[in-house]
């Protein structure tokens, strides 16, 4: 993977359940080009990797902080972490 490429994990709160962000998270990763995963977790928020260049990784974490129609987000905190090489993107459950 070249240097300019990040892979984070990404941690959103607020009403994000029950309002498509996981299905509107994975549309937006896939038009910028990013790869990774999202689910929501037991306590509420949603969980997302992210690996693309740090150009597409702003871009999804703008997106990140909006969320789709419906969506009310409060917080977003972000954990470096090491690359997969994710093919795609996925909703996981």
């Amino acid at each position: 993977m070249e240097p300019s490429h990040t892979h984070i994990r990404a941690y959103i709160s607020g009403r994000v359940q029950g309002v498509g962000y996981r299905f509107s998270t994975a549309r937006e990763a896939k038009r910028l080009g990013i790869v990774g995963w999202v689910r929501n977790l037991p306590d509420g928020r949603v969980e997302a990797a992210f690996e693309g260049t740090r150009q597409q990784i702003e871009g999804m974490l703008g997106w990140c902080h909006r969320g789709p129609k419906g969506a009310m987000v409060e917080n977003v905190t972000i954990e470096n972490r090491a690359h997969q090489r994710y093919r795609g993107f996925e909703i996981r459950r």
